[in-house]
């Protein structure tokens, strides 16, 4: 009969013994635990059970044990250390087959250009800190029970009342509904679309990828349209039979380009003429440099358009929080749908970031931003036009990225490849075309950087289109 016991004392450790044959205990127990430190289940300086916790743990004698670990340590498996506690032996864990099959890890970019990184370096750790202590030391016991679907009235009031004031949006707080940044959200927005009939989804051509695959995986069929200066080509939107639409209006992702007044109006008007909807992904709006800032979509029509924001570009990705103003039909299904999901999001962070937007900080946090970013894309921007100048950036203006045209002698493949054997991390347009067939370009996020590596970083791509040019 087998018998397996896990101890909840001094560490645990899982092991299997049959006391029905005639393989003595101890032999049993080094065969067992050899064989997890050879596969790689127990790795290298392990801190193994005591002998005597072990001992109890299976239902043996210490000495058992004891003699099982003599031997372990003989062969080289285990060593004892001072103080008397046993650890796996880090040569021995080196050489386990499973580690050899592993490909070496080749690491990151020392330079690394990849969208999506603000500086989270400059997280306002004190002001979060402030705004923890108040909701620990002044929230009712009852704001941690269960949650309503659509969040915690507090940021939901809170980001209502930001948004109408900086965005232009017209938001209550009882058609917001709070998610686990635009990823959950946008997810569960297209399942429950296409759960009510929706059938075709419209994404600009060239967009981000994973937007598409999401679509698909809902169910909806995902078109590529068009972006044009103006904003997403409305004529190409007519003729693709979409009932909904997703636009990056205020600073389209990836090429920069800005929806001009005329063509966000047209995209209203197709919304009331088709019964269709607008998902407005307002990514990094807050982010502008050169020009006077442009309001949200959903403000001109809030029945007709889905606001979609978030923290990840603004504080930092890893808090995981984003937000969306729905029309009044989509509150409940949406809402339904993310208890479901995951019963709501962590009220601790939800509570905090409400305090942290009703009290200044948020605000505060993107006035101390905004010239640091604009430094960092001066740098860029800068650097491009002295060391490579036929790759002219575009977007410039808002945002932690712009975009760059390659000129026809030059390949986004072999740049992206040579670039990255000399540490630098630079991406192309490829992944963005919804049909792949655009033209080629490069991406470059700078928000992570510093302005040094900025500089460097650019020297080094001239020089790795250098040296392919010849």
């Amino acid at each position: 009969m087998s018998r397996s016991r896990t101890n909840s004392g001094s560490g645990e450790l899982l092991v299997e013994l049959r006391r029905e044959t005639a393989v003595p205990l101890h032999q049993q127990l080094e065969s067992g635990i050899r064989e997890r430190i050879r596969q790689g289940l127990l790795r290298a300086d392990t801190v193994m059970p005591s002998t005597r916790a072990l001992a109890t743990d299976l239902g043996l004698s210490r000495g058992v044990v004891v003699e099982a670990y003599q031997q372990l340590v003989a062969e080289g498996y285990l060593v004892s250390r001072t103080g008397g506690y046993t650890q796996v032996a880090p040569a021995a864990a080196r050489t386990s087959p499973q580690d050899k099959e592993k490909p070496a890890p080749t690491g990151p970019p020392r330079i690394d250009f990849k969208y999506s990184r603000p500086d989270v370096s400059q997280f306002p750790r004190a002001a979060w800190l402030r705004s923890i202590r108040r909701v620990l030391n002044e929230t009712p016991h009852l704001s941690f029970a269960y949650l309503d679907g659509r969040g915690a009235d507090e940021l939901r009031t809170a980001l209502s009342d930001y948004l109408n004031r900086v965005r232009g949006t017209s938001a209550r707080p009882e058609n917001m509904l709070v998610c686990n940044g635009f990823a959950q959200g946008s997810r569960l927005l297209l399942q429950v679309l296409a759960a009510s009939g929706y059938k075709r989804l419209a994404v600009e051509d060239p967009s981000d990828n994973e937007l598409r695959e999401v679509a698909t995986a809902a169910g909806l069929e995902a078109v590529g349209v068009p972006v044009l200066e103006s904003g997403l080509d409305v004529g190409a939107l007519e003729r693709s039979g979409a009932d909904a639409v997703l636009v990056t209006a205020a600073h389209q992702f990836p090429t920069g380009a800005v929806t001009s007044a005329e063509t966000r109006a047209a995209l209203v008007e197709w919304a009331a003429r088709r019964d269709a909807l607008i998902i407005e992904d307002d990514y990094d709006a807050e982010y502008r440099y050169d020009r006077e800032p442009i309001g949200a979509m959903q403000g001109l029509a809030p029945d007709r358009v889905v606001y979609a924001g978030t923290a990840s570009k603004t504080l930092a990705p890893g808090l995981r929080l984003g937000w969306l103003i729905l029309p009044a039909r989509l509150v409940e299904p949406m809402a339904a749908a993310k208890i479901v999901d995951d019963r709501g999001s962590p009220v601790l962070d939800q509570l905090t970031f409400a305090d942290f937007v009703a009290r200044g900080e948020f605000d505060r946090h993107l006035r101390r931003m905004r010239p640091r970013y604009r430094r960092l894309r001066d740098a860029l921007v800068g650097r491009l036009a002295e060391r490579l100048p036929d790759l002219e950036p575009i977007g410039v203006s808002a945002g932690l990225h712009v975009m760059a045209w390659l000129p026809a002698d030059v390949s986004e493949s072999a740049v992206t490849q040579a670039a990255r054997e000399r540490g630098l991390g630079v991406y192309g347009l490829k992944p963005y075309w919804v049909q792949n067939a655009g033209p080629e370009g490069l991406v470059f996020g700078y928000g992570g950087l510093t302005e040094p590596a900025v500089v460097e970083g650019i020297d080094l791509l001239a020089d790795t289109i250098a040296s392919l040019r010849r």
